[in-house]
C-alpha cells in the first residue's frame, strides 16, 4: 500500500492530461461527447459529496478531478465549433438513463446507495464516448485517458480501507479510462473493420 499522499501526485497527474485535453478541445483537435462531459461532471461531484460525507477522506480527490476537469472541457467544447461531435439517440438515451440513476441517488440520500447510483450514471455516460472512440480513435486524445487511468491506481493503492465509499470510482475509473485509452491509441476499432 502507497503513502496516500500519492493521491496527490495522481491528481496532477490527472490534471496534466485533461489540460491538454482542454487545449486540444480548444483547439479544436478532438471531439468530445458533450453529453458524456456534461454527466462525467455530473455523476463524480455528486459521488465525490457522497464520499465526504462517508468519511472517504484524500481519496476522494481522484473523484473531484474525474468530475471537475471534465465540466472544464465541457465548458470548453463550446468555444470550438471544430470541437463538434454529432451526438446520436444512442448518446440521449445513455443521457437519459444516467439521469435516472442520478434521480435515484437523489431520491435514497444514502451514502453507498449515492455512490452506486452515480457509478450507474458514469458507466452510463461513459458508453457514447467508448462506443465513438472505439468507431473513430482519431476523435479523441488517448493520454489523457492513460493519465486518468494512472491516477486511479494510485489513489486504489493507497486505500486503507476496502468499502465502496472508498473504492467504487477508483475502480470505475481504471476500466473505463483503460478501455476509452487503448481504443483511441491502438485503433482497435479501425483496424477490425479494416
Amino acid at each position: 500500500m502507497l503513502n496516500e499522499n500519492f493521491v496527490i501526485v495522481g491528481f496532477i497527474i490527472q490534471a496534466l492530461g485533461s489540460i491538454k485535453y482542454l487545449t486540444e478541445t480548444l483547439q479544436g483537435k478532438v471531439k468530445p461527447n458533450k453529453i458524456t462531459l456534461f454527466l462525467w461532471s455530473l455523476a463524480p461531484l455528486i459521488a465525490f459529496a457522497a464520499e465526504i460525507k462517508q468519511g472517504v477522506g484524500i481519496q476522494s480527490l481522484l473523484t473531484f478531478g474525474i468530475g471537475f476537469f471534465p465540466l472544464l472541457i465541457f465548458v470548453a467544447s463550446f468555444f470550438n465549433k471544430k470541437a463538434h461531435w454529432k451526438l446520436s439517440s444512442f448518446d440521449f438515451a445513455c443521457g437519459g438513463l444516467s439521469l435516472i440513476g442520478l434521480l435515484l441517488w437523489y431520491i435514497t440520500k444514502t451514502g453507498n446507495i449515492a455512490i452506486i447510483f452515480a457509478l450507474l450514471a458514469d458507466g452510463l455516460a461513459s458508453l457514447p464516448a467508448i462506443i465513438k472512440t472505439y468507431r473513430y480513435p482519431e476523435t479523441e486524445y488517448s493520454w489523457t485517458y492513460f493519465a486518468a487511468f494512472i491516477s486511479a491506481l494510485l489513489t486504489i493503492s493507497t486505500i486503507k480501507v476496502w468499502n465502496l465509499a472508498n473504492y467504487g470510482f477508483p475502480f470505475s475509473t481504471i476500466v473505463i479510462n483503460f478501455t476509452i485509452f487503448s481504443f483511441a491509441q491502438f485503433k482497435f476499432g479501425k483496424v477490425k473493420s479494416a
